[in-house]
Parts: C-alpha cells; structure tokens; sequence
C-alpha cells in the first residue's frame, strides 16, 4: 500500500507541469481532499480485507492530491518571484552575489546571482552574461553595477529542448547581461551554505584545472570526478551519445554508490578492530550502523561537489533509506526503497520530474530490479576458492543480462526524449563501465585530492596524468564503434500511445523466467521503431518556419521530398542552430536526407548552420546565392540560385524567383540584395520564401506574374525598409511570419512593416513570440499550428 501511495506523490507532482496555467484556488482544493482521504485510509487500513484495498485507493488518491498540491504552491511562491515588463530589457543598477561556478562563452562567461535587495518588479535569483571579462568571477564574490535583465526565454520548437522549462526548473527567473565595468564590494565566501558549497567546488576545479592542463579529455576526467561537464568538447559528446555511455561521463549513481561502499567497508572493518576503554566498538555500536553512517556522510558529501543533480540525489535518498533500515534492522526492497527515494526527491524539488534525467534515473534503477525479481540478494559467507571462476561467469552473466535489460527497457524512454538509440552500447559499456569505475573515476578522485593539498600538487599532477592516458586508451575502441556506421539509430519521434504499448512490451519481456510468452513483449515495440510521420498527399506540402532565435530556417515536405531553407544562425563556437534546432527537428520528423538545401546568401543567421546539417544527414542538391564549391558538401551536387529556375515534386512546383542571373564574387554589403527567393506552390495553396531582400528587390518581385501567395516569410525579418507596400499588394498573403530573435538588437520585426501586413488583411506571426510555425496545406484548406499555443505550458514568457 505504501508503495502505491508514494507513486501517487510523484504521479501528483509530475502532472501539475503540463498545466497551461496554475489557478491559486487548486492548492486549497486539492488539500481538501488530501487530508480526508488519509484519513478515511487509513480508519480502513485492515490487510487482507475489501476495506484493506479500498484503504489502499483512498491513500494513493490522498498522496496524488498531497503532491500536486505541494507541487501547486511551490510553483505559485516561484511565479511571484519574476521579472515585471516593466523592468525588462532596463538598465538596472544593482548589487548581486555570485552563487554558482562561472561558466565560460564565447565571448565571456555565465553564472548565476542571487540580487540583494531587489527593486520591486525584480526576482532574486537571475542568470547574468559578462562578456569579455577574462577572469572568472567566485562564487561568493559580490558585486554592484549595471544590469540589463530579461524575463527567461527560450526557442520553442516541436519535440525541441525547453529552455524556459530548464531555467524554471533551477529557480533562474531573470536572465541578463552585465553592463560596462561593475565594482567589486567584497568576498563573502560563507553567505550561505549554498555558495560555501559552491566556493569548494571553485576551488576543486581551479586545482583539477591545473593538474590536467593541456590534456585533451582534462574537461571529461573533471566531469567524472566533480560533475561540471561545461567544458566537455561537443565532438566528445558526440562519441558518448553514439556508444551510449554519456552516463557514465557524469557523477553517477554507481560512481556515488561504490565511493560509499568503500567508505563503509573502511570503517566496517576499523570499527571491528578498535576498542574504547578496554571495550571492543562493536560491543557499544554495531559495526554495521557506524559503517552505513560513514557511507552516508560521503555520499552526501560526493554528491554536494557534484553539483547535488537529480541522479546524485537519487543515490542518496536511496542509500540514506537502506543505511536506516540498517540501522533499525527493518527489512526493505528494492521497490520501496526506489519509491521512497522517488517521493523525496519530488518532496524537495517538485520540479525534478521535467528532467529527463529523473525518469532515465530512476527508470535505470527500476529496470535493474524488475530484472532481479525485485530481491536483494545476499550470499551466505565468502565461497570456497574453487568456486571463484564459477562467481566470476555468474557475474558476467549478470552483468550482460542487466545491460540487455536497460538496453532494451530504455528504449521506449530514448525513443520519445531524443529519438536516437545507440546499437553498439552493450558492447561499449561492457568495455567502459569497468574501466570508467574501476580505473579512471578512482584515478581522477584521487588526483583532485591530491591537488587541493598544499605541496601534494605534484603528486596530484601525475595521478591525473594516469587517468587521462587510461581514459585516452579507452577512446580508442569507443571511436571506432562510433564511426561504424550502424552505431546509432535515429528514431521518429512516436506518439504518446506507441510510446506506452513499447513501454507495456518492455514490461512483459522482462517479468521472471518462467512466464509463458513473455519475448513476445518485444512485438509491442515494432509499431514505435517502425513509426513514421504522415506526409503530405500529393499536390499538398507541410511547411515548419522553425524559431531559431535572430535568424531563418524552414522545413518544406511533400508527399516524398524535403526541402530545407536556410540552415539558421551560429549560437557561439561550439553550437549552431543546425546542430541544436534544425537536426533534432528532422530526426523527430524521421527525415533521413535531404533532397534540397537553399541557403539564401551567406548572412551567419541564415547559413550558420549549414556544416552541422550536412554532418548529420545527406543532402542531394545545394543552391546557394554565392560560390559553395569549396565547402564541404558531401555528394550534393551544387547549383547558384537564379530566376527561372523550377523542378516540380509530387506535384508541388519549386521555383525561384530571385536574383535576377547568378553573379561571381558577391560583397558582403550586397548580400541581402542578391537572397534566393523561392517559391513554392503545390495544388491548393503557395508560399514564398524571401530571404533577407529589401524594398528594392521587392518592387521587381512584385512585377511577376500572379506573385500571390498564402504564406509569406517576412523579408528580412520584417524589417523597417522590407515589407512594401507593393510586395504587400502583390502577395496578398494570408499569413505572414517574421523568424526573428527575442529582444534582438536590430529591433525585428519593425512595427511599420507588421502594420502594413495587418492592414492588408494577413494574419500577422512571430517566431520570437509564437514559437515554430507549422503550416499544412490540404484540400480542406490551410492549417496553422503556434508552438507556443499547442505547447503552453505556466512558466512560458507570454507573449
């Protein structure tokens, strides 16, 4: 019954974070029923009676309502602490403490800050950019100066990353930027515990820093031994998600579980030995309750340095239930104690169910126990030694078989959050896992404490040395099963009742053996691996204008082809918007190729992200408005865009309409002038696609013939000199959409321009406001979808 009820509490706090909105009176309501139905519960709780499993409903119902409610007013205290408009995008003279590790950018570095004293209309805890400072700033440090804050804000597209949802998450409820040259006013190392924590962590790093300077995997050994994975290279990941081992490059649950047990063992074995006053310590403490203390206090002492992230806390609430059924010798499973840890977690922070990271976790751990018949097992003393090579099969074998369970469980799970499955992880983790826990995690622990320790650095040096030529040996055999060429498979991003028959299949398959039929669980996945999307019919196109902040990036399907226009803006050094917007779009649209790819004219915001598309799938064809030969483009063949050129696929006509004749060496002032405007036009409605082309292009636009169009992407984002009148007349678009950045610098879309849209009768959108646009032509007519409608969710910015 226990169990049940404690489900229900997370169930309870999970579900509250799809609401739209959060209306004040559900709190009280829901703690209405709360307290009655435990009560009733628990008048009725008599085992082995009908009163027994009504109990059981009445206290699930009871602990659902108790999260939710929970859940309801943390969320509203949060909401009330947010930037007003009024102070948006202000500058703001402010004094602020730095409460985490500073994160470095491209052109300066990030953190966050708790606002002392804050002016009405301004939250507490912000995130600020300081760009082009070079030293890091401490936590602890505070500082005074000019602020410019916004309210938290994020690309939205489908089946893409939240951003809001992750500041939210983290209590950030301000972002902004630091102005001019702030003042240093003192260095308050012990404000709070939290920043103590976070000032240990500073100075760990700094130290890690230097004993791995220079070393290639330095940033991934600072990762497994202190969680801070800011400077893993984005190439690394790449391998790590291919092989499927990105759990181990982390604290992990293991890594936090086996520093534990060493501890215990440590102590365990010191306290048997040891006496007091002529007394042995066991005979005034069992060995047993002071080991589990011992492996308690370091794994929260671990998970305090890794960051305190949702895997470690789920390490730890999950040995402190063990340690203290140790202690007062209550017999526990592995399913309550899952549970427990489960509702405490979400006790804390109720906004640990919108990670992915909570349900991986704590579905890793409950696939594990399904897997062992849900029993701890417990040998009865040592085995004799010829029985060890036995033992050592036994545990490979159990080992291989946990891997295929969490192989196979976790399926459905990396199917509908990343639509991309590794196929060469059992065999990847099979060689990492010892090697990252037995070997390079140990190594990399102990040389951070060696490096923290005055005139131990040396020392700590070398034994960094070793990890990272332990760990650059490992890369080795997982680089070559990443480049395979089967090592990861995309997957279509299914619908919610494929993704819950996969799941009910991968429940069957892993009940006990002896249960008649259970692989034929693994048929219930086939519907959710084999997946596609709808396409269009032919003569019909589905049109996605992707919100990929201050630039362009437009998918065009038809019955068999996609066409990608403009593969957005560049988002610093090591990311794009190819990379993080456009592929896991097609990847979740289970687009494997790309028959054509426009990049209107060489803007970063409209080809910035070209190099990351074509890395991740194939194109056939590429037009450009300048020479692309020389870029690395694959097999596509290359063509510069010109007016007059067309083809025409299941039934919808291609076509471009601008520059007028392709020209050689195009200055970086005429650009815009010289965009590729396409036009597409299927059996019932078209579109028009224009680049960044100013009024003067426009006005031989609007000379074609029959130039009408339902669609319009607003050129140049909707700039003050595009848009004219005489585009506007000839179009007589229906629905017009500026991609543009929120709060950009170059104010997009210009209000003139929206006006002279509005007034000629089109449905005015904005990416920075509305989210991915998504328009489907049929022969019902034009449908539109706005991301931020269909996915509104209570802490998104309104618009």
């Amino acid at each position: 019954m226990l169990r049940f009820a404690l489900v229900a509490f997370v169930l309870g706090t999970a579900w509250v974070h799809g609401l739209p909105a959060v209306p004040p009176a559900w709190v009280s309501a829901l703690a209405g029923v709360a307290v009655p139905a435990a009560c009733a519960a628990w008048g009725r709780a008599r085992p082995g009676c009908r009163r027994h499993r009504r109990a059981a409903v009445l206290l699930a119902v009871a602990a659902f309502a108790a999260g939710s409610a929970l859940a309801l007013a943390r969320i509203d205290l949060r909401l009330q602490d947010g930037l007003s408009p009024a102070q948006e995008n202000v500058p703001l003279e402010l004094e602020y403490l730095v409460t985490s590790l500073s994160t470095a950018t491209a052109a300066g570095q990030r953190f966050e800050a708790t606002v002392l004293d804050p002016p009405a209309g301004v939250p507490g805890q912000v995130q600020l950019s300081w760009w082009g400072r070079a030293a890091e700033v401490v936590p602890g440090e505070r500082w005074r100066g000019t602020v410019l804050l916004r309210r938290p804000h994020g690309t939205l597209n489908p089946h893409g990353f939240d951003y809001e949802a992750y500041l939210f998450e983290h209590g950030i409820r301000a972002t902004g930027s630091v102005r001019g040259q702030p003042s240093w006013l003192a260095d308050d190392a012990y404000a709070s515990f939290d920043v103590a924590v976070q000032r240990a962590r500073h100075v760990c790093r700094e130290a890690l820093r230097r004993a791995l300077e220079g070393k290639r995997y330095g940033a991934v050994l600072a990762a497994l031994a202190m969680g801070d994975q800011a400077g893993v290279d984005r190439r690394d990941w790449d391998i790590f998600n291919r092989t499927g081992i990105t759990h181990l490059v982390s604290i992990s649950g293991l890594h936090v579980t086996m520093l534990a047990a060493l501890a215990g063992w440590a102590v365990l074995q010191a306290w048997k030995r040891c006496r007091w006053d002529g007394i042995r310590l066991p005979e005034r403490h069992p060995a047993q309750v002071a080991a589990a203390g011992a492996a308690l206090a370091v794994a929260w002492l671990y998970c305090l340095l890794a960051g305190w992230g949702v895997p470690a806390r789920r390490t730890f609430f999950m040995l402190a239930v063990v340690a203290g059924a140790a202690a007062w010798r209550v017999p526990v499973s592995g399913s309550r104690v899952l549970a427990l840890a489960a509702a405490l977690v979400c006790a804390l922070d109720p906004w640990a169910t919108l990670a992915a990271g909570f349900w991986l976790s704590f579905g890793a751990v409950a696939l594990l126990i399904l897997c062992g018949g849900g029993r701890w097992r417990q040998r009865d003393g040592p085995a004799p030694a010829s029985a060890w090579p036995a033992r050592v099969a036994a545990s490979v074998r159990e080992g291989a078989r946990a891997q295929a369970a969490l192989t196979v469980g976790l399926l459905p799970a990396l199917a509908l959050l990343f639509q991309q499955v590794s196929l060469v992880s059992p065999l990847a983790n099979a060689v990492a896992i010892p090697v990252v826990s037995l070997l390079v995690t140990p190594l990399a622990l102990a040389a951070l404490a060696l490096s923290v320790v005055p005139g131990l650095e040396e020392w700590g040096a070398a034994t960094a040395a070793v990890a990272h030529a332990v760990f650059e040996g490992l890369m080795v055999p997982l680089q070559w099963l990443a480049d395979t060429e089967l090592a990861a498979v995309s997957l279509a991003a299914p619908p919610w009742p494929l993704f819950v028959l996969a799941l009910a299949g991968v429940v069957w398959t892993l009940q006990p053996r002896g249960l008649p039929g259970r692989w034929l669980g693994l048929v219930l996945l086939v519907p959710m691996l084999a997946y596609r999307p709808a396409r269009p019919a032919p003569g019909e196109w589905r049109l996605a204008m992707l919100d990929v902040g201050q630039g362009t990036a437009i998918v065009v399907e038809t019955a068999s082809a996609t066409l990608l226009y403009d593969t957005g803006p560049p988002y610093g050094d090591k990311a794009d918007a190819g990379g993080r917007v456009v592929w896991p779009y097609l990847r979740a649209r289970g687009i494997r190729r790309l028959d054509d790819v426009v990049v209107s004219h060489a803007d970063a915001d409209h080809a910035g992200g070209l190099r990351s598309v074509l890395a991740a799938l194939p194109a056939a064809r590429v037009h450009a408005s300048y020479d692309l030969a020389s870029a690395d483009i694959g097999q596509a063949v290359f063509s510069r865009c010109a007016a007059g050129q067309r083809w025409t696929v299941d039934g919808v006509a291609f076509e471009f309409l601008h520059p007028a004749s392709p020209r050689g060496e195009v200055p970086a002032r005429a650009r815009n002038a010289y965009s590729c405007v396409l036009r597409v036009r299927g059996a019932h409605h078209a579109a028009l696609l224009a680049g960044d082309i100013g009024a003067a292009e426009e006005a031989g636009l609007a000379a074609v013939e029959d130039l009408a169009a339902d669609v319009v992407a607003a050129p140049h984002h909707g700039s003050r000199g595009s848009s004219s009148p005489a585009l506007v007349a000839a179009t007589r678009a229906s629905h017009v959409v500026a991609q543009a950045g929120y709060l950009n610098r170059y104010r997009h879309p210009h209000p003139d321009a929206e006006r002279r849209w509005r007034r000629a009768g089109a449905v005015f959108h904005r990416t920075d406001r509305h989210g991915a646009l998504v328009f489907v032509s049929r022969q019902e007519g034009l449908r539109v979808a706005r991301e931020r409608e269909s996915r509104r969710r209570y802490w998104h910015t309104a618009p």
